[in-house]
């Protein structure tokens, strides 16, 4: 009847048939999840950056997840309303879950920079709240009124960065640059591992680090990244950031993180259909970067650098993903065929052209299963 499914064969005893179960269900309620996911992007995709857009329409009749713009104006109405008392509260919290580091701002600027992140993150934590949405997206050009020094000023002062740290680590899917995709992605990976012990997060591919058979791609991004993957306690910094309309000093949270296997994910918009990518990589411990005053990890693409790299590349992978400790492939092949997308997987056994000829009958399947249902 070409119902998509899953077959599990094996006694129900045996704990090898129970984790296959096991792996269903949690993907099964992601599925369920997503089918009740809005996201809002305070403000569109980055410079026209088509990567990180695509047909929101398609994306939800196959998908679930709902994608509205809103306008940073209404957020601002919020961010107005935002008291002192409520965000110095808010800065208490912030001293006793990080260490606190003050570098080149100075003291006083350190702390105002703090307070005002507080005001965004209390600020946009109501609107999700307000709006029943459960994932969003920023835009660093797209912050409120341009002119910081205009006496009428009404804005973020910085990129909310910090907030959306913190609210990644509690469930709320986000994608830097107005990339939705990523942004519902990251909330269905982060409902598919509730309680499992290592961690999630947005990334970005910021750097290569080319070192022969060590060769390494750094994830970072300007700020947002989930600080579930911190090797350590982060630490609550405040530095210059000079990209997008606001180049201020601003608070970020700041670490290395976990070293071990994980696995990155992210979907595209072929046109015809979405794809799904999952690559496996190694996480390595990084050499001392006092110049990146922001959170990362440093991993090796599988099976080597070379062939990942190229791999990600020719199936259209994008720079953003939604990456995790906790889960495998299995995981993302039921949550593909449930919504019924494509999936690719790259890993330890990929050489590049099997991939290819992989590619090439997919290209063949979808067209021709669009005429089968």
């Amino acid at each position: 009847m070409r119902v998509p499914r899953k077959v599990v064969c094996g006694y129900w005893k045996d704990e090898q048939a129970q984790k296959q179960i096991a792996v269903w269900a949690r993907v099964a309620a992601g599925v369920a999840d997503a089918k009740n996911v809005r996201c809002l992007m305070f403000g569109m995709n980055m410079n026209n950056v088509a990567v990180t857009d695509g047909d929101r329409v398609e994306f939800e009749q196959r998908l679930g997840y709902h994608v509205d713009y809103y306008p940073v104006s209404s957020l601002m109405e919020y961010f107005k309303k935002v008291t002192d008392a409520e965000a110095d509260a808010l800065v208490e919290e912030y001293k006793k879950e990080y260490t606190i580091k003050i570098d080149e701002s100075g003291e006083e600027v350190y702390w105002e920079k703090v307070k005002n992140a507080a005001k965004a993150e209390i600020a946009l934590r109501r609107v999700l709240k307000d709006e029943g949405a459960t994932a969003f997206t920023t835009n660093f050009d797209d912050l409120g009124d341009a002119d910081i020094n205009d006496p009428n000023f009404v804005g973020f002062d910085q990129i909310p960065g910090l907030a959306s740290q913190r609210l990644m680590a509690e469930g709320y899917g986000f994608g830097a640059e107005g990339d939705w995709k990523t942004a519902c992605l990251y909330r269905t990976l982060w409902v598919i591992q509730q309680g499992m012990p290592i961690g999630c997060s947005f990334l970005e591919d910021y750097t290569l680090n080319f070192a022969g058979d060590r060769s390494s791609c750094l994830q970072s991004h300007m700020l947002e990244v989930c600080p579930m993957i911190a090797v350590d306690k982060p630490k609550l910094e405040v530095h210059f950031l000079g990209i997008g309309i606001r180049k201020q000093q601003t608070a970020r949270l700041v670490f290395t993180s976990k070293v071990g296997r994980g696995i990155k994910a992210t979907v595209v918009d072929l046109g015809n259909r979405f794809r799904l990518i999952s690559q496996e990589v190694e996480c390595i411990e990084p050499k001392p970067m006092p110049n990146l005053p922001v959170a990362s990890a440093l991993w090796v693409p599988q099976p080597t650098f070379e062939i990942g790299a190229g791999a990600w590349i020719l199936a259209g992978g994008t720079h953003h993903s939604a990456f995790s400790y906790d889960i495998t492939e299995e995981y993302w092949e039921d949550f593909a065929e449930m919504v019924g997308i494509e999936y690719v997987k790259i890993n330890k056994d990929t050489t590049i052209a099997n991939f290819k000829q992989e590619l090439r009958n997919s290209e063949i399947y979808y067209m021709l299963n669009k005429a089968l249902r």
